[in-house]
């Protein structure tokens, strides 16, 4: 089946959004902070957080960032804001992705995001990709967060697009993989940390260096 659309998670999966947390945390806490223990604190809080109901995402980031440095005794004030929202304009692509995203886009692939961020923040993160997507879906703009499936219904109905036509990109099994493929989309799982399989995407791979290969593959195994 030939593939029109590649779709993407933006943060974990095309921008190195633990490294954007970490690096604005890490100066509130003490020099032996591990890093990634903070990241996987941060993560966890801020699913409980978006749990609890829909906010705009720079509230999610100044209201969880706040919570997890007061829960690990940094010297936040009451009224003091995170630092992340302002930070965010920061963070990075991983390395392999802008060429990734090119490649994609010199074999005829069309390309959207679909984020659990607001607008602005994710135009400023677009900037550092390299390329423009085809199509962007924010919180926002579904009125909820992953893994709830509004970024899915309103990609397609924006894109005139098919599940079939379609493959989406992640790296949370929980965010991505799960609600994807129950829709019906093929997927591939971008696995930067090993984790234990609880899903089944199409394919896995550890970054997107082969990724627009593995597109090609798909597009002629149907």
């Amino acid at each position: 089946m030939p593939v029109e659309w590649v779709t993407f998670d933006c943060y974990g999966t095309l921008i190195d959004w633990e490294r954007g947390i970490t690096d604005a945390l890490l100066p509130y806490l003490p020099p032996a902070t591990d890093r990634q223990a903070l990241a996987e604190w941060y993560i966890a809080m801020e699913a409980q957080f978006e749990g609890e109901g829909y906010h705009l995402y720079k509230e999610v980031l100044d209201r969880v960032g706040r919570r997890v440095l007061r829960s690990l005794d940094a010297g936040i004030g009451e009224d003091e804001p995170s630092p992340l929202p302002t930070s965010l304009a920061d963070w990075s692509p991983f390395p392999e992705v802008p060429a990734a995203l090119g490649a994609l886009r010199e074999r005829g692939r069309k390309i959207a995001i679909l984020s659990n961020v607001d607008r602005d923040l994710l135009e400023r993160s677009i900037e550092r990709l390299g390329i423009s997507p085809d199509l962007a879906v924010t919180a926002q703009d579904a009125g909820g967060y992953k893994p709830a499936v509004g970024h899915w219904r309103t990609f397609l109905e924006r894109s005139g697009a098919s599940t079939e036509r379609t493959i989406h990109v992640g790296a949370s099994q929980y965010h991505d993989i799960r609600p994807a493929s129950a829709l019906g989309f093929r997927t591939v799982f971008i696995d930067r940390h090993s984790e234990p399989l609880d899903s089944s995407p199409t394919r896995v791979l550890r970054d997107l260096e082969m990724l627009p290969d593995v597109i090609d593959e798909l597009a002629i195994a149907g």
